[in-house]
């Protein structure tokens, strides 16, 4: 079924500007895999939202296995114009993740995405944050400068809230080392604001190319503690991004028709004995989430994420959440919160 079109002239610019942003970001992966890799262009896949007519979307997935664990930039909007009984018009956004294969290059999550209500109030969510398995001092200076750069009078409010949102309590760390989150984000002018959004996601994509490809050039040895200490860090990136992230909650509450595009941030093993470990330091009923991914991840010590583990895990999440919804509560924090399910309904 043919999509409907986003109506609304801000909801047409966010979304020329996003797939803009996702297939410059696509190309530098492309150069990379040209340059350094198996020459494997990223691969299109696209998905609907009610058949199509609540929109869609198109995610472009690294196919390169030689330098890349998993990536994925994922392009969705949301469109409720026809629907009176939706509080929200549209929300338009882009999500990326690279997990590089070699333990020496960082990961990297970006999240930039337009919200505009039926009053035709609106506002964008910019996230970046750079996710190293092993701590570069060189990466992480390069990446929150450019982003200080990019953000100017922003980026202490930014980084203030990103470091909070990111912080796992329970385990007294958080996810990356250089946090960037600006929600509910408006002006009195769209136009600076969209300007905004292209200039951080611009730089953060430079930033983060010019970084992975350094390493790419080095070449360094790999040892095996290397390989543990990022077997240990994507442990670590499942277990905040299922029982901590909210925009991977919200979009798996919201429907069920995109959970591998919205799981793609997963990479493609995980330690489930440390994850059990885990378990110790929460509380109820989050240790209950945890124990549901620990048992759908099954009995080996090692398992391996594909995308029917993705569609369990989604399903875990969702179930959990739906079961006990008060415990929404006690995911990953920030001081401007917005209701994003309840946008939906």
């Amino acid at each position: 079924m043919k999509r409907i079109p986003a109506l609304s002239p801000q909801a047409q610019e966010a979304s020329t500007l996003l797939t803009n942003i996702q297939s410059y970001f696509a190309s530098k992966i492309n150069y990379l895999s040209e340059t350094y890799g198996e020459n494997q262009a990223c691969q299109a896949v696209e998905w609907f939202r009610d058949k199509g007519l609540c929109g869609g979307g198109v995610r472009f997935e690294v196919k390169d296995t030689a330098l890349f664990n998993r990536g994925s930039m994922n392009y969705s909007q949301v469109q409720y114009e026809h629907d009176e009984s939706k509080k929200l018009n549209s929300a338009t956004a882009l999500s990326c993740i690279i997990h590089p294969n070699s333990p020496h290059a960082p990961s990297m999550h970006m999240h930039f995405s337009w919200t505009q209500m039926k009053d035709n109030h609106g506002y964008w969510r910019m996230m970046a944050d750079l996710n190293p398995s092993i701590f570069n001092e060189n990466d992480k200076e390069r990446f929150s400068q450019r982003l200080e750069n990019a953000a100017k009078e922003y980026y202490d409010q930014a980084k203030e809230q990103g470091d909070k949102y990111f912080n796992i309590a329970t385990l007294n760390r958080h996810r990356g080392v250089s946090h960037f989150y600006l929600e509910n984000f408006h002006t009195d002018d769209k136009s600076k604001d969209s300007t905004l959004a292209k200039e951080l996601a611009t730089a953060v994509i430079d930033v983060y190319i010019d970084s992975i490809e350094e390493h790419f050039k080095e070449n360094k040895v790999v040892t095996q503690e290397d390989k543990q200490a990022q077997l240990a860090y994507h442990t670590l990136y499942l277990f905040q991004v299922l029982t901590l992230d909210k925009g991977t909650t919200s979009g798996l509450l919201i429907h069920n028709e995109n959970d591998v595009g919205i799981l793609a941030s997963i990479p493609s093993h995980v330690d489930v004995t440390l994850l059990q470990s885990y378990l110790a330091n929460m509380s109820s009923p989050q240790d209950k989430l945890l124990q549901g991914i620990i048992t759908s991840l099954g009995e080996n010590s090692v398992a391996y994420v594909d995308e029917a583990m993705k569609q369990k895990l989604a399903n875990v999440v969702r179930e959990h959440y739906t079961t006990y919804p008060h415990a929404l509560t006690m995911q990953a924090q920030s001081d401007i919160a917005v209701p994003t399910v309840n946008n939906h309904r």
